[in-house]
C-alpha cells in the first residue's frame, strides 16, 4: 500500500482482550461475526471482523466465522465481495493470539506460529499477512504502535505494502522483498513472499531480530502490543479464506 490514504487494517479501532470460555472444541466456541468489528475471543484466541475500510467502498460486505477454537489453535474462515476504491482496503478480518501485556521484544524467547490457509477464488486484490504491533509504552493503544511487521504470505493482485523495496532477505529460512516506509508516525517493515506460502511454520522472533541488526529496529524498548493474522480485501469476490489452522505460542 503506497498510498499514504491506505491505511493498515489493523489500524483500525480494536476490541480489548476478552476472558475465555470453556475450552472443549464444540459449537458454544463457534461464532459468526458480520458486524462492522464483531468481535469474539475464546481459548486464549481472539477473532474480529474488522471491516475498518468499508467507507472506501462502492458495495459490498464481509463475514467471518469461527469454525472451532481449542487450546492447540483456531480454525476460521472469512468471505467477502468488495467494489470500488480500488487503491483502498477495506477490512483486515484476522484471529489474533492473547497474551499478557508487558512483553518486551527482547525478553522473548520465543514467537512459533503455525498457518495453513486457502483462498476459493485468487481473482482478487488483497494480500494474507499477519500484523504485529509493538511500542516503547507497554500500555500503548492496540489499534496502532511504534513499529509494525507485516509478513505478507500471500498477494493476490496489484496491490502493495506500504513504502519502498529495500530488496530481498532471507529470514525464518525463505526469501522475502522487504518494504519499509511510514504509516503516520509508525514505522512498517512488510516481508512480502514471492508465491503463496500456503503453509508456514515460524519464529517471528527471527523477523524482530533480523529488523534489529539490519534496520536499526530499537528491540531494547519495544513492547509486543498485538499478534495477528488474516486476510486485507481491496477489491474482488465473492471469495472465501479458509484458516484450517492457526496458532501462535509467545512466551
Amino acid at each position: 500500500m503506497k498510498l499514504a490514504a491506505l491505511f493498515l487494517a489493523s489500524v483500525a479501532a480494536a476490541s480489548p482482550l476478552a476472558s475465555a470460555p470453556s475450552s472443549s472444541l464444540d459449537r458454544r466456541q463457534q461464532a459468526t461475526l458480520c458486524g462492522q468489528y464483531s468481535y469474539w475471543a475464546g481459548s486464549g484466541y481472539e477473532f474480529n471482523n474488522n471491516n475498518w475500510g468499508k467507507g472506501a467502498a462502492s458495495s459490498g460486505s464481509q463475514c467471518t466465522y469461527v469454525d472451532g477454537a481449542d487450546g492447540n489453535g483456531v480454525r476460521w474462515h472469512t468471505t467477502w465481495n468488495w467494489a470500488g476504491g480500488q487503491d483502498n482496503v477495506k477490512s483486515y478480518a484476522n484471529s489474533g493470539k492473547q497474551f499478557a501485556r508487558g512483553l518486551k521484544i527482547t525478553a522473548l524467547n520465543n514467537m512459533q506460529t503455525s498457518v495453513s490457509w486457502s483462498y476459493s477464488n485468487t481473482n482478487i486484490r488483497a494480500n494474507v499477512a499477519y500484523d504485529v504491533f509493538t511500542a516503547a509504552d507497554p500500555n500503548h493503544a492496540t489499534s496502532s504502535g511504534d513499529y509494525e511487521l507485516m509478513i505478507w504470505l500471500g498477494r493476490y493482485g496489484n496491490v502493495y505494502p506500504i513504502g519502498s523495496s529495500r530488496g530481498w532477505v532471507n529470514v525464518a529460512g525463505r526469501s522475502w522483498e522487504l518494504f519499509v516506509g511510514m504509516n503516520g508516525s509508525m514505522k512498517v517493515f512488510s516481508f512480502i513472499a514471492g508465491s503463496p506460502v500456503n503453509s508456514f511454520n515460524a519464529n517471528v522472533k527471527d523477523f524482530f531480530n533480523y529488523m534489529r541488526d539490519n534496520q536499526g529496529y530499537p528491540a531494547n524498548s519495544q513492547h509486543l502490543i498485538v499478534f495477528q493474522m488474516g486476510t486485507e480485501p481491496f477489491t474482488g469476490g465473492p471469495t472465501t479464506l479458509t484458516v484450517s489452522q492457526f496458532s501462535a505460542n509467545i512466551y
